[in-house]
Parts: structure tokens; C-alpha cells; sequence
């Protein structure tokens, strides 16, 4: 197995105190796999990705297990975590313009993985920083390598940042929110772009998303997160179109559908999202959810199984009725 990980928590510093962002989380990702990451923002999708690639806020304790490639992650140095980002892991970041470095051209930010992690002298990893931007379909590579970021649109930023991340062909990428603020059409082509990448090298994708558009289309697996808690897990196929947990079946329910008549009005998930389950025992959806019973509020629901990897943590998981 490529990537395992397990029992992870994130306890980030906040002026109360300690609150647990990801709260005892586990998944694996295999070789060539995708596996997406669902959920509501503040669900604990985005620190989940970050403590993966060793990058949470200042202060956090990260504990629990993250295996890669058979070596575990969790409390290596910074000069240990540096060697293998860009190199044998690597992330596409939600919003490219703050990603990139403004000040520094964009040929010279793709070369930068190329330089460290494989010895090329500055004019090879130029050269091969061109090829890169071309082979992620950005017009006018030559261009492009010599422009700063802001000279360059949303889809073409987000381009040569995927170059950046597949520079050092690695195992494992981490998309967060790769096509935010994109229009529908870019989207698409930045979407068919991974696919492809992940098709031609057999790297395995981590895509971190709020659209289960996206993840049905393009992912093997699904975590579906909540407060920090995975709420359910399994195939794409079994968790979205079979959900066994009230919040997989809230978030499907809220979807747009196509077809419905014109000013017709979305279904809602009632009350806010909670941000963090924290230390507390009990379900962090209890509340919001309409199968809410008393044991909900104090008992940590167990992990149901309903085969083929398919698993469910709620306490009346088998009421749960399918999506139309």
C-alpha cells in the first residue's frame, strides 16, 4: 500500500485552546489509485491534505499514524519532510496566484522541484520546466516560463502549477480544490488533465473537493468528512449512489438537479456545520440530522460495514434510505 494512515488527529491552537480539526482519522491509497475527499467547508479535508505533506499551521500537534511508501511521516524533521515533497509527494493547491511566488517568473518556480530533487544545473531544468508547461497543454510554454503569475489566467496558473507537481514524477498528489474560481469549462479541462497525467505515470491522487460532481467523475474511492470525522467510506460507486450515513444522503439531497424547474429551491442541510467535533463524545452531526436520537448526542457511532469496503459511522446506519 501506498499510503496508510491511521488514528490521525490535528489539534490546532486557537485563542481557547487546542481544537481538534481532524479527529481520528484512517484510509489508505494504493498505487495508481484516486481517492477523493468530500465534504463541507471547515470538514477537515484541506488539514487532513496538510498533514500529509507535513504543512499545518504553527502549533499544531499532529498524532496518530501516516505511512508512505512503508516509512512513517509523522514526526520527521523539516529537512527529512523537504526531501520528499516536490520529489515523492507533491500538492496542487487550491488558489495558484497565492501558491506561485509573485515576484519570481513562472519557468523558474517549475524548474525549482527539478534543481533540488534531481540535480539539473539551472539551463537543463529551464529547458525541461518548458517541456512541462507544455506537456500540461499550456499555450505558449516558452511564454509562459518567462511571465510572472499575474500575467497569466486562473486556468493557465493552475496548469503550471500541476507542472510544478509532476516535475519529479511523483507518487502521490494531493489536489486541494484544484479548479476553485474556474469556469465550468476550464474546470473540465484541468480535471481531464490529472486524469490523464494519473493514466500516463500510475501516480495516485488524492483530490480533495466539495463537488461530489467532481468525485463521482473522477475518483475510485470517497471519504466523506464531517467536523473532522470520516462519516463514510467506500467505492465512488456504493457511497454515492447507495449512501448508508444521513450525512452522505443530506449532501447528495442539497445537490443541483438536472432538470428541475426554473426557481425551484435547493434542499438544505438544517443548522450550521460544526467546524470541529473537538474532544467531545457523541456524533458530530447530531443536531442536524433528522435521525437524531439520544445516544447520538453521547456515544461515538461505531463503523458499520456493508461490504466491498464500504463503511458507515452512524448508529441507525441500516435506516438510512438510498438517494433518488
Amino acid at each position: 500500500m501506498l499510503l496508510e494512515v491511521a488514528e490521525l488527529a490535528v489539534d490546532v491552537p486557537t485563542p481557547s485552546g487546542l481544537q481538534r480539526v481532524v479527529d481520528r482519522t484512517s484510509f489508505s491509497l494504493g498505487e495508481g489509485e484516486s481517492l477523493g475527499v468530500v465534504g463541507e467547508s471547515g470538514s477537515g479535508k484541506t488539514m487532513t491534505a496538510l498533514a500529509l505533506m507535513a504543512l499545518t499551521p504553527e502549533g499544531a500537534r499532529v498524532s496518530g499514524s501516516i505511512r508512505f511508501e512503508g516509512r512513517e511521516l509523522v514526526g520527521r524533521s523539516e529537512d527529512e519532510m523537504m526531501q520528499l515533497r516536490g520529489d515523492r509527494i507533491a500538492m496542487i493547491f487550491q488558489e495558484p496566484m497565492t501558491a506561485l511566488n509573485p515576484l519570481r517568473r513562472v519557468g523558474a518556480q517549475v524548474a525549482e522541484p527539478l534543481m533540488l530533487h534531481r540535480g539539473l544545473s539551472k539551463r537543463e531544468a529551464q529547458a525541461r520546466a518548458v517541456e512541462l508547461l507544455n506537456h500540461v497543454r499550456l499555450a505558449e510554454p516558452e511564454r509562459a516560463a518567462r511571465s510572472y503569475p499575474f500575467a497569466l489566467s486562473g486556468g493557465e496558473r493552475q496548469r503550471a502549477m500541476i507542472a510544478m507537481a509532476i516535475g519529479c514524477a511523483p507518487h502521490l498528489v494531493i489536489a486541494d480544490e484544484p479548479t476553485t474560481a474556474l469556469d465550468v469549462t476550464v474546470q473540465a479541462r484541468i480535471l481531464a488533465l490529472i486524469d490523464g497525467l494519473k493514466s500516463e505515470s500510475k501516480m495516485a491522487i488524492l483530490l480533495v473537493s466539495h463537488d461530489l460532481a467532481v468525485i463521482a467523475g473522477h475518483c475510485d474511492r470517497v471519504i466523506v468528512m464531517y467536523a473532522g470525522m470520516i462519516m463514510e467510506s467506500g467505492p465512488v460507486e456504493a457511497v454515492l449512489r447507495q449512501p448508508r450515513n444521513p450525512y452522505t444522503l443530506a449532501l447528495l439531497e442539497a445537490r443541483p438537479r438536472p432538470g428541475a424547474p426554473r426557481g425551484a429551491r435547493l434542499a438544505t442541510i438544517p443548522g450550521a456545520p460544526s467546524v470541529a467535533h473537538g474532544h467531545h463524545e457523541g456524533c458530530p452531526f447530531a443536531g442536524r440530522c433528522a435521525l437524531t436520537v439520544d445516544i447520538c448526542r453521547t456515544v461515538t457511532p461505531p463503523e458499520v460495514a456493508f461490504g466491498a469496503g464500504h463503511i458507515s459511522r452512524c448508529h441507525r446506519a441500516g435506516e438510512v434510505g438510498f438517494a433518488p
